[in-house]
């Protein structure tokens, strides 16, 4: 359960930055265990999770990533990427997803098995888009899964351009309601 403290903190980045954050208030419990079950972790070796916020999907990754899945974490946001640090220390905690490649070149990082996202990717100017799309797509491995979450169709067309898309999912158990893109990179790429 999300605590008080968590919730109050998100609204106020909310309230300076309500197109970087997204939301009023973190993802759910079901929103996020909805995200993660999509995932054969049984074949995951390296997952990042982009746009991290306070955890509210992280805390969870530890009950579904097996040992010695290497776990990197991206928020850009400064408070909150040191909240992450202090409350992460064994993971790979970065501030900007939009170096994604050159985060895993100097981490000795082939190439990532899944890719979790909680960006609010429409609220972001186009180039920005871009710049991220390229950076996921190129991170992951043929065949690699990328998982995020949106509050609106509104992706759909884009992250189609880059991936297979296997499945949307709504979940009205958040707020606000979420839809949950899983996708898979074309094993050709």
């Amino acid at each position: 359960m999300k605590t008080m403290q968590e919730k109050v903190l998100f609204l106020q980045k909310f309230s300076r930055q309500p197109r970087m954050i997204g939301s009023i208030t973190p993802s759910s419990s079901f929103l996020a265990n909805a995200m993660l079950r999509s995932i054969p972790w049984g074949q995951v070796n390296a997952v990042a999770e982009l746009g991290a916020g306070t955890g509210a999907i992280t805390k969870r990754l530890g009950q579904y990533a097996e040992e010695p899945t290497k776990v990197l974490l991206f928020e850009q946001e400064p408070e909150l990427f040191h909240k992450l640090k202090i409350q992460y220390p064994s993971y790979d905690i970065h501030p900007d997803a939009r170096f994604l490649t050159q985060t895993l070149q100097k981490s000795g990082i082939d190439g990532l098995d899944c890719i979790i996202s909680g960006l609010p990717f429409y609220n972001f100017p186009q180039l920005m888009r871009d710049q991220l799309m390229k950076q996921i797509h190129s991170s992951l491995k043929p065949g690699g899964m990328f998982v995020a979450f949106q509050y609106s169709l509104q992706m759909r067309r884009q992250f189609s351009s880059y991936f297979e898309m296997e499945r949307i999912r709504f979940m009205p158990l958040n707020i606000p309601p979420a839809f949950i893109y899983i996708c898979r990179k074309r094993k050709d790429a």
